[in-house]
């Protein structure tokens, strides 16, 4: 086995690639030869390391300095100035530990700073396509305590229960509870589903855990498949997620050659098959009796409920669906213990919840931090601050389903009950932030915009609804409109709310009531200015 005296990582993802990841390896591979460093530094391509909108990057080991916006031209500095004479080079944008903080009590700013990872533990340490890196990492360790030890599913059941792991796509319903539900319901045979979906703006968590660690979800499909009963699942992935569904498949057919999935796992009684479906597109389809139907060949129409799908899901048989993240948590709570996992977070809300930050920040990306960190710590310190050293004006929490919170909010702790006290939900996971400048009206048009283009029709309340609160925003924006039009808007919503089929129309009155009672300034602004 060589020993190198350095490690240079360089994250592929669908955006690196499009930055040219790709190029910038064949060239890195080459100067290494040139300079005849081949047995001292070895080239690694990883999953992501939380970071978007800075190009092309690569990490050097082990002194932790990560390269942005790297091309064929300050590459050479890099391999100049770190590899060969092994410095800084401070003339390529970069971070380290130690970084400059942005506001004073931040001792360590940016995505790269420390974090707690359950989720993302393996994304930027493996080659995402090698499942004997991935087994190297401690990959497959619950798979093969369960087998090991005979652990019963019913006792794989009560582990995540006690746990408190709760659902991490939106709703945040009790993992374990509903595993329980699938695996009491009658009938022979029984699905399991993966939710990959991931049809909310500004949220792209899933894609990065499914091309950084595709083995972990697989692990955790293979647990919750014997736990529930089911010995065929399914992974409902988005269309364009080109680079996931293609380390997706290569993690399946991988674990099929290592008798991780297939007929007898591990020599065992158990069997359990994987098959990828690719979604077409709908938002709606994230919700998971419209994933089933689209899964059964229809079109994705949300089913009325009840019955729920652990009674009668996909093909009306016994059907458990789980996000992508919620899935990523299991392995590690099986073989480290659900005790190990309750230290992370709080009492109610415990483990660690992964976050997308965009917006007007420094530092746009993904972090994974415990749960019940504040927002302001988020923002301010794995974030880097606000852009260009404007104030903050609100962020946009939980996706366009979500609610805008004001500046007094900054400090409301990120957990499930803290952001039910202030009104707002934890939903995907996504934290819009907006400085100073964000109209808060223009906002709120793009996301009824979305909505009204992404209903499915079905129900009368929400397509119409959708329009009509449209048409209401169009007249605020050209200042053809009345005060009373603001608080019509938040009528509708209510009882959109009160009376949609599905999540779609329901969750509406979160981004329409959280603008207008937080913001209802830009709103009259918007009239008055107008009609003046």
């Amino acid at each position: 086995m060589s020993i190198y005296r350095a490690h240079i990582l360089l994250p592929i993802d669908e955006g690196t690639i499009q930055s040219g990841a790709i190029e910038i390896k064949k060239e890195l591979e080459k100067r290494i030869e040139e300079e005849n460093l081949k047995e001292e530094i070895k080239i690694l391509e990883t999953g992501t390391i939380g970071v978007i909108g800075k190009g092309v990057m690569i990490v050097v080991y082990p002194d932790k300095v990560t390269y942005y916006n790297v091309t064929k031209t300050n590459l050479n500095n890099i391999i100049q100035e770190h590899i060969i004479k092994g410095r800084i080079a401070e003339e390529v944008e970069h971070s380290y530990e130690g970084h400059k903080p942005v506001e004073k009590e931040y001792k360590n700013v940016g995505l790269t700073r420390e974090q707690q990872r359950i989720v993302l533990d393996k994304c930027w340490k493996i080659d995402p396509e090698s499942i004997d890196d991935v087994l190297a990492y401690g990959g497959y360790r619950g798979v093969e305590k369960i087998f090991s030890e005979s652990i019963s599913p019913e006792a794989v059941i009560e582990e995540i229960k006690n746990s408190g792991l709760r659902g991490r796509g939106g709703a945040g319903f009790p993992t374990g509870l509903k595993w329980s539900f699938t695996r009491a319901a009658k009938g022979e045979e029984k699905f399991m589903i993966c939710n990959a979906d991931e049809g909310e703006p500004g949220t792209f968590k899933d894609r990065l855990i499914m091309e950084g660690d595709p083995h972990k979800l697989i692990e955790a499909m293979i647990i919750a498949g014997y736990a529930v009963g089911a010995n065929k699942g399914y992974i409902y992935i988005r269309g364009e997620y080109e680079l996931s569904i293609k380390r997706i498949q290569k993690a399946i057919d991988q674990a099929l050659e290592y008798n991780l999935l297939g007929k007898n796992i591990l020599e065992t009684n158990f069997s359990f098959y994987l098959e990828i479906k690719k979604g077409a597109g709908a938002y709606v389809c994230g919700e998971e009796t419209a994933l089933i139907d689209s899964l059964e060949g229809k079109r994705g129409y949300p089913r009325i409920k009840p019955p729920f799908p652990a009674n009668k899901g996909l093909w009306q048989k016994p059907t458990c669906v789980n996000n992508v993240e919620t899935l990523a948590n299991i392995p590690e709570i099986i073989y480290k213990g659900s005790n190990w996992f309750k230290k992370f977070g709080t009492e109610k809300s415990t483990g660690t919840k992964v976050f997308t930050i965009l917006g007007h920040v420094e530092y746009p990306g993904l972090i994974e931090v415990e749960m019940g960190t504040p927002l302001r710590e988020i923002i301010f310190s794995y974030g880097g601050g606000i852009k260009g050293g404007k104030r903050f004006k609100a962020a946009l929490v939980g996706g366009s389903a979500g609610v805008f919170l004001p500046e007094r909010l900054l400090d409301v702790k990120m957990d499930f009950e803290s952001l039910d006290e202030s009104k707002a939900v934890l939903g995907s996971g996504a934290i819009l932030v907006m400085d100073e400048d964000t109209d808060i009206v223009d906002m709120l048009f793009s996301i009824l915009k979305f909505f009204a283009h992404e209903s499915c029709g079905q129900c009368s309340v929400c397509r119409i609804g959708t329009h009509q609160l449209l048409n209401l925003i169009y007249g605020i924006r050209r200042g053809q409109a009345q005060e009373k039009d603001i608080d019509q808007m938040v009528k509708i919503a209510e009882t959109m709310f009160d009376m949609s089929l599905c999540p779609l129309g329901q969750s509406l009155i979160m981004p329409v009531k959280s603008a207008v009672e937080n913001f209802r300034q830009d709103f009259l602004n918007k009239i008055q200015n107008k009609n003046n």
